[in-house]
């Protein structure tokens, strides 16, 4: 066999990615069209390389070439250079990859309507590679499992598997449909059900308004604000959802002990993805922009 001579020096790229093409299209014609040229220039230019390196790089068979242990070599070899030719294209134009796929999002139903939903819009906007999968409820989710990738929680416990940020205190305050504007110590009252029993917003309707003026009560935040809405009664309500909505009026102060911490939680495997880090950071900084509205430092009256 003979001695292979100075491969250093009469080695190219060109030489290195042919192969590569090759390998990846197991034959001559795909190869040519990947690389942009005439079929007969890639035989042509595999047969000199295999000549100068005095072994076969390829096995030809009729169901395409098969690279042999030297093909392997010299097809990861182009794999890599390709990978770090790649990558400083990027860095040099300062482009960093975008982040693209799906980010599952975990949250309570008012969180979602009366506070999430506007910032999503202006997440997509500027993320429109990034698809959404919005999952609402009360119920704990098991982020380890991929129940979501992202939960945005209202706990003074979140679960200590999982990492985050405290985003702010959520208040609760008393409101009454602002049409009817009515006195506190006269009207009816509605709540939350017993679903929500671990709250104590909830536990204070079934514990402190006599039941005679409990008028309903509501397994959900949305529907609780919708009856204050239509004067069924009064309540307590997130101050994000009653001070936003020009239909409903604070009839009292913000309620300190039934405030609890907004969490932006994920598991430690998926911080640093880059999907769910731009998610992050865009809901963490979008949130803390509107802080006063959801700690109740803002209101019409």
């Amino acid at each position: 066999m003979p001695a292979l001579k100075e491969p250093a020096r009469q080695f190219a790229w060109d030489d290195i990615r042919l192969v590569g093409a090759v390998a990846e299209a197991r034959g001559l014609p795909g190869a040519a069209a990947r690389l942009g040229v005439d079929h007969s220039t890639v035989f042509r230019r595999l047969n000199q390389l295999e000549a100068q390196l005095g072994m076969p790089l390829f096995e030809r068979h009729r169901g395409g070439y098969a690279a042999t242990p030297a093909g392997e070599e010299m097809t990861a070899l182009a794999a890599r250079l390709q990978e770090e030719i790649t990558g400083l294209t990027r860095r040099l134009a300062g482009q960093a990859p975008l982040p693209s796929g799906e980010v599952r999002l975990a949250t309570s139903d008012s969180l979602l309507d009366a506070l999430l939903l506007p910032m999503l819009v202006r997440f997509r906007a500027g993320h429109p590679q990034i698809r959404l999968d919005l999952v609402t409820g009360n119920a704990a989710l098991n982020l380890s499992r991929r129940d979501a990738d992202i939960a945005v929680r209202a706990t003074d416990a979140p679960p200590e598997a999982l990492v985050g940020r405290r985003l702010a205190r959520i208040a609760w305050a008393l409101y009454g449909a602002a049409e009817t504007s009515p006195n506190p110590a006269e009207a009816d009252w509605v709540g939350l059900g017993d679903n929500l029993a671990g709250m104590k917003v909830a536990r204070a309707l079934r514990d402190g308004v006599p039941p005679a003026r409990q008028a309903a009560r509501f397994d959900g935040v949305m529907g609780l604000a919708a009856a204050v809405r239509a004067g069924l009664g009064i309540g307590h309500l997130p101050c994000f959802l009653g001070d936003a909505d020009p239909a409903l009026r604070r009839l009292a102060a913000p309620e300190p002990d039934f405030a609890s911490d907004l969490w932006l939680l994920t598991h430690p495997d998926l911080r640093n993805t880059p999907r769910v880090r731009v998610l992050m950071d865009s809901l963490a900084q979008q949130i803390g922009a509107v802080r006063p509205l959801v700690e109740g430092q803002v209101s019409r009256d």
